[in-house]
């Protein structure tokens, strides 16, 4: 339930979730009562009609919960409230410290971090490792999509990361969307927390803000790790097809707010399209209603024409480029180019992966990561 709560926030309205008809009553009280520990009483309504009524997000909420699989006797179970509330201390938003943190043109953006506090990763050198990690997530996702690799990694690193500007927290206005903007918020958390120099992990889009971070802030990234990073080449490259009709469908959208408007529930259903509902939920986040989707078509439309190419010659830094040869969402022939052309890049490419099974953490990825990171 805290997982779905920035959909969930993100819909304005109170959500309708699925539950099995002969179960309705105990079921929406079971409802209630966690929504009231995850702070989203009222939000969230039961309902045993036809779940082909529930809109898109409605059913990605639903299917999530999976209320219809809970146990008959959880209803009545007497530590129900004390577990709830063990959830809540152990949630994403409490384990990781949030703040807003102001970009240097002032728009603000939700940062968080955990882990220890000490270490050289504070330290400036080029020659001294670091045991800092920014972590730069897709673009306009919720950072909690990578809580899974923030709670490994923060085991033995100080774990920093934010959510891109102009779509969480107070939405003013989105500022700047151009990529050297995203790379400055990454370098206005680093100073917000403390951090001089830390190693920098990008997936997806968020890689190409990594690459550009690098290439602006040589003494400040240690090590870059790029993970399935979705690229664009100035003379052109290969797309999946995926990458092509969100970037036809972005390109819309941005020319205004009555455009985005026209297309948001066509963008949400093609980008449901093959996403597990373990992660669709964050997946659909700036989805959900016209003003998020605008903003989003803007700020990550022109992180898509970015030029990954250009940063190339400025960035020294020891680089892991991993990729699969089954990844349909980010074509991995950018990944190949990307590794190719830096001096000192390893190129990974796994039989097997795609941005789903990315965001999972899996022993072997986090291993890669954390080896590569150490040296």
């Amino acid at each position: 339930m805290l997982s779905v709560s920035p959909l969930v926030d993100a819909l304005h309205g109170p959500v309708r979730v699925a539950v099995p008809g002969d179960r309705h009553d105990g079921l929406a009280l079971l409802l209630d009562r966690v929504a009231a520990h995850a702070d989203m009483a009222g939000r969230l309504v039961a309902t045993s009609g036809d779940p082909d009524e529930l809109g898109v997000f409605e059913r990605v909420v639903s299917d999530h919960l999976a209320l219809g699989a809970v146990p008959e006797d959880v209803v009545s179970w007497p530590d129900l409230d004390a577990t709830a509330v063990a959830a809540v201390a152990d949630g994403f938003d409490t384990v990781f410290h949030k703040q807003l943190v102001p970009g240097a043109d002032g728009v603000l953006v939700q940062a968080y971090d955990s882990g220890p506090r000490d270490g050289p990763g504070e330290d400036r050198s080029p020659n001294t490792s670091s045991t800092a990690t920014v972590l730069v997530p897709a673009c306009g996702m919720p950072a909690a999509l990578t809580e899974s690799w923030m709670r490994r990694l923060a085991a033995g690193r100080r774990v920093v990361s934010w959510e891109s500007r102009g779509l969480f927290g107070p939405l003013a206005e989105a500022g700047a969307v151009d990529t050297e903007s995203q790379a400055d918020d990454l370098f206005a958390v680093m100073d917000a927390f403390g951090l001089e120099r830390a190693d920098v992990v990008g997936l997806c889009g968020g890689a190409v803000i990594a690459l550009a971070a690098a290439a602006a802030g040589p003494d400040r990234v240690a090590s870059l790790s790029l993970w399935h990073g979705a690229y664009t080449f100035a003379g052109g490259g290969p797309r999946t097809r995926h990458q092509h009709d969100l970037m036809e469908l972005m390109e819309i959208a941005a020319l205004g707010r009555p455009a985005a408007r026209s297309v948001q529930s066509a963008f949400g259903r093609l980008a449901l399209t093959g996403i597990p509902p373990s992660i669709a939920h964050f997946a659909l986040y700036p989805f959900a209603n016209p003003e998020l989707f605008y903003r989003y078509c803007r700020l990550n439309g022109r992180l898509a024409r970015t030029d990954a190419l250009a940063y190339l010659p400025r960035v020294s830094q020891r680089t892991l480029v991993v990729t699969s040869e089954d990844d349909h969402t980010a074509h991995s022939d950018g990944s190949r180019r990307i590794a190719t052309e830096l001096p000192r890049a390893r190129l990974l490419i796994r039989r097997h992966g795609d941005h789903a099974t990315l965001f999972q953490a899996h022993d072997d990825l986090v291993g890669v990561a954390t080896d590569f990171m150490a040296g």
